[in-house]
């Protein structure tokens, strides 16, 4: 039976050569991402002044102009700038909805964690206190059991006595 050879490197990819069979999709993520950066920069004192100052020479100017400079004249009630705030808000509340979203998923996340970390945390407590407890009880049966050295002298006193001949006839018949 004849091997057969490998012509493409262990390191290239299967299918065509060269040439990717299908396009790279970009990141899922990449709009929440997007999203949130949109919902934190417009949550800013910068971007309320910013919005402020924005609106404010947009008034001015179509209010002090000369009239053939105006494009969004106070005569209509700036039409133009009424268009551009609702898109902007049209915008804004679904992105901030979806950043929400996503920090509360986080939170359900971060939730489960501890609350697992907790549980780890009690489990390892209960068995450090019943570890305690067990050592305790082997520290009180040892003392029960450990010779100090007074019991030791009174002991050996008695023996003592048992052994010394109370009579002084007795040690001198041995």
């Amino acid at each position: 039976m004849a091997r057969q050879t490998r012509t493409t490197p262990l390191d290239a990819p299967r299918g065509r050569g060269g040439m990717l069979q299908r396009t790279p999709q970009p990141s899922r993520d990449r709009f929440g991402r997007f999203s949130e950066s949109f919902a934190r920069g417009m949550g800013t004192s910068t971007f309320l002044v910013g919005m402020t100052i924005f609106v404010l020479v947009w008034l001015s100017w179509n209010i002090w102009a000369p009239p053939q400079l105006q494009f969004d004249p106070a005569a209509t009630n700036f039409t133009l700038l009424t268009l551009i705030l609702s898109l902007q808000a049209s915008y804004a509340a679904p992105l901030i909805l979806l950043a929400q979203n996503r920090q509360d998923d986080r939170d359900r996340v971060q939730i489960e964690q501890d609350r697992q970390r907790a549980e780890r945390n009690l489990a390892d407590t209960e068995y450090l206190a019943r570890e305690v407890v067990a050592l305790r009880m082997a520290v009180n049966d040892f003392s029960e059991e450990v010779v100090t050295r007074e019991v030791l002298r009174a002991e050996l006193r008695v023996l003592l006595e048992k052994l010394e001949p109370r009579d002084p006839q007795e040690g001198a018949s041995r």
